[in-house]
């Protein structure tokens, strides 16, 4: 039986791997060492998997060889010297090449035939003398990868303003196409301040939770409506989608909140009643003018 596991190495990357589980007893939250193409490396097991994301065929996908042993371990932690010399020389290049890029970090596989570069960047680089010139410092294969802002913020990791650790580091697998109507779907506040994460992109949460308060506003009035309340009527000024109440404000200036259970929405015939009343009688007292007028006039 193969099984199938979500891994992330050690740069934040993620990728998914296969392995027979009677030849390898793999769980959550262990190291293990995995073959891909050409090299060999370790990465954390992170959760199992029904089945491979994207339809693609599971022999394909890396091969999980064994968990990884003290030796195994061993033989990673004297990589990091020599990624960080990596990443120095890498700083060298870009600065005489004058890319307008920034490094992140660099990672050896656990066989060293192979060092990738995560960098950040405005827009599209052209990397290709710079892969030259590494090649030839580093004596190995290089792959250089383009990260976004929300992969950068993922690897360095942070506390929410929620007082939690990030979501891009702890629970996405992906990120998702976000945009300002979800948050005004959720009636939170357009400032950038209140909307954005710490990567300064609106945040994650905005997403996952968004399905989420479409249901909840469904049965809630709108900002603007006229209601009527067990104080009389009023303007619904705002409202908690969350705890289902709405604050009221009343011709009087008075302000009460109520639970939307506790009030009766007017309608659009209600609410306009009263106008076309003065509208006639404006009507009738401009025609009782002019008739007064002809009176006189005769």
């Amino acid at each position: 039986m193969i099984k199938i596991f979500f891994l992330k190495l050690e740069n934040g990357a993620t990728l998914e791997g296969r392995c027979d589980s009677e030849q390898a007893d793999i769980r959550p939250g262990d190291i293990c060492v995995f073959h891909k193409e050409f090299h060999t490396d370790t990465a954390q097991v992170v959760r199992e998997l029904r089945e491979p994301s994207n339809g693609a065929d599971v022999m394909t996908l890396p091969e999980i060889l064994r968990s990884a042993t003290i030796s195994d371990l061993a033989t990673v932690n004297g990589n990091v010297p020599k990624e960080k010399e990596a990443m120095k020389t890498a700083a060298h290049y870009v600065e005489q090449l004058q890319l307008p890029m920034k490094l992140i970090n660099a990672h050896y596989t656990m066989d060293c035939k192979l060092v990738t570069i995560q960098f950040s960047a405005d827009g599209r680089v052209d990397f290709r003398e710079l892969v030259k010139e590494l090649s030839r410092a580093l004596n190995t294969r290089i792959e250089l990868r383009q990260i976004g802002v929300r992969d950068e913020t993922g690897i360095y990791g942070g506390i929410a303003v929620c007082g939690r650790e990030l979501c891009c580091c702890r629970i996405l697998k992906e990120f998702n196409s976000i945009n300002v109507r979800m948050a005004k779907e959720q009636d939170l506040s357009l400032t950038p301040a209140t909307i954005s994460g710490v990567c300064g992109r609106l945040k994650c949460c905005l997403k996952f939770e968004h399905e989420g308060y479409v249901e909840l506003e469904k049965g809630m009035p709108r900002k603007g409506e006229f209601c009527d309340t067990p104080n009389g009527r009023g303007k619904i000024t705002d409202r908690n989608l969350l705890s289902r109440k709405v604050s009221v404000t009343f011709e009087g200036g008075g302000v009460s909140t109520f639970s939307v259970d506790d009030i009766k929405v007017c309608t659009a015939e209600k609410k306009n009643n009263s106008a076309p009343r003065k509208q006639n009688n404006r009507k009738n007292n401009k025609n009782g003018g002019d008739a007064g007028n002809e009176r006189g006039d005769n």
